[in-house]
């Protein structure tokens, strides 16, 4: 019989707490580290180290929003086609002469405007899903991008601007510092705000939420114009990194993202999942690729060792439903 004791007001089971996802990432995390530091002496180095999570932290700042966006049972498959037009839009500005203030501005607001238009086209036809949309819209983002620069790359940034992707704050890389305040700004909204509780609503039933009084199309809005926001975010700490940007940059970043996510334990049939899922996966795809980077794993492994935890993802907090053997549900 599964022991089971009463903590608080809840029934505490040990089984149910070790299926629960998040826990199963922080093992698997813990493991993954042991084994790259037993394959490689120099995993543990802490320079590179902070420099292995300024590599992927770009994109972390997208896996915030697309967390929500797959709550809501929804998907943003153009995410990285605007990080590219943001991207390219700053630096076109900048070297036509725009201060590079205005020009980083610039890049929050089409950012900012793709997104919006995304949850503007989702919610005003309905009869197409967000992945129909957001493929239209990844077409034309990169369409314009490459319209804009034409396959060439642009940069010649100020030199202060390399600060974003590679700076540090004593010996804290700053873009880790700013992800810092992002993540705890997204754990806040989705966990403790009625906005959050609405999307997790909508997830579950959007019907149901919309007689309920919900505001669904404009929570839609909202969510995806967030997405934007942060894929512009994530254009800017890019291009700092990169020194310059092309029109192709941040190519495959939308799949790297929701597999992130996916990861991360959040249903992609939508209402279920925890933002501190997501950020884990983010440090844990990160750091496994740089550990078995560095004793030259072929990148076709890796892809085989992410997919085999998606498929645990998705395998694993189901079988905290399950019935037990011998015994009739219902």
């Amino acid at each position: 019989m599964e022991k089971r004791v009463l903590l608080g007001h809840r029934d505490f089971s040990w089984k149910s707490f070790f299926l629960q996802w998040e826990w199963m990432l922080v093992l698997i995390f813990i493991l993954v580290n042991v084994i790259n530091a037993y394959l490689s002496p120099y995993y543990l180095n802490g320079d590179s180290l902070r420099d292995a999570t300024m590599t992927f932290l770009d994109k972390a700042f997208i896996v915030l929003p697309m967390v929500l966006i797959i709550i809501l049972g929804d998907i943003d498959i153009s995410v990285a086609s605007i990080v590219a037009l943001s991207s390219v839009v700053m630096a076109d500005l900048f070297t036509r002469g725009v201060p590079m203030e205005l020009a980083i501005l610039s890049c929050l607001a089409v950012g900012t405007l793709c997104g919006y238009i995304n949850g503007l086209l989702i919610t005003k036809f309905k009869e197409l899903s967000a992945v129909i949309v957001t493929l239209a819209t990844m077409i034309i983002y990169r369409g314009i991008a490459y319209i804009i620069l034409e396959d060439q790359a642009a940069g010649k940034f100020p030199e202060w601007f390399s600060y974003l992707g590679w700076g540090y704050v004593g010996t804290v890389p700053f873009i880790f510092l700013v992800f810092v305040l992002f993540a705890i700004a997204f754990v806040l909204l989705l966990h403790k705000t009625t906005f959050g509780r609405r999307v997790y609503a909508m997830g579950s039933n959007a019907t149901a939420s919309q007689f309920s009084g919900i505001k669904v199309d404009r929570i839609k809005i909202i969510v995806f114009t967030l997405a934007g926001l942060m894929a512009a975010v994530t254009a800017l700490f890019l291009t700092s990194r990169m020194g310059s940007t092309r029109p192709n940059i941040a190519t495959g970043y939308e799949l790297d993202v929701i597999a992130m996510v996916v990861l991360g334990g959040i249903s992609t049939s939508g209402g279920k999942g925890r933002m501190i899922g997501a950020i884990l996966a983010v440090f844990l795809i990160g750091y496994l690729r740089y550990g078995l980077g560095l004793v030259n794993v072929p990148a076709q492994m890796l892809l085989i060792i992410i997919g085999l935890l998606l498929i645990a993802a998705v395998m694993i907090p189901n079988l905290k439903g399950r019935p037990s053997k011998g015994k009739k549900s219902g």
